[in-house]
């Protein structure tokens, strides 16, 4: 965690200012989070989409200012919402027909026989290795993606395959111009 000192140039009318003892910086913008533990109860709070895991820490700006290092370990999910309106988690834990997006759809089971099903990218360039990033089945309802901690989970079960890889597809075949004219 970055700490901050204030300095004052002696003789100038400048306003103090910041400056940043640590290159760890928080970034500008960050994601509004609900963080389910193994205990049941939940943290609300923002976290930096693109590196909110830390030495196996999830890093969590509560909603009163200050950061919060909670360990992977206590953690169950971090759901990433459109509010704070804590309703217990995803409305929908399973999907009722097959999906339609391009991805991995996904069967957890949790340690506390607790289960959820999601969409997952086919893509290792996007996977961390702390926990699998999911889309739920309900994505009008509040929550809109869930980081899953690999330690909150007994198994991981791949129901389907969904859409086509481009390696697979059939390469276009050449057929080259035709002719307009017949030549004598």
């Amino acid at each position: 965690m970055a700490t901050l000192a204030l300095e004052t140039h002696a003789g100038a009318l400048d306003a103090p200012r910041i400056v940043r003892e640590s290159s760890l910086a928080m970034p500008a913008t960050h994601k509004k989070v609900i963080v389910r533990k193994m205990g049941r109860d939940s943290l609300s709070g923002y976290v930096a989409p693109a590196n909110f895991v830390v030495e196996g820490q999830l890093e969590l700006l509560n909603q009163a200012g200050k950061v919060v290092m909670i360990d992977l370990k206590e953690i169950k999910s971090v759901d990433f919402v459109r509010d704070f309106t804590d309703s217990g988690g995803p409305s929908r834990k399973t999907f009722t027909a097959r999906p339609r997006t391009d991805g991995l759809w996904v069967r957890l089971k949790f340690i506390d026989n607790d289960m959820l099903e999601g969409m997952m990218a086919n893509d290792l360039m996007q996977m961390v290795p702390e926990g699998f990033l999911i889309t739920p089945p309900d994505t009008r309802g509040n929550t809109q993606r869930i980081f899953v901690p690999k330690s909150a989970l007994e198994g991981m079960s791949i129901l389907a395959v969904i859409g086509r890889s481009e390696s697979r597809k059939k390469p276009a075949v050449d057929v080259g111009q035709p002719g307009l004219f017949a030549e004598p």
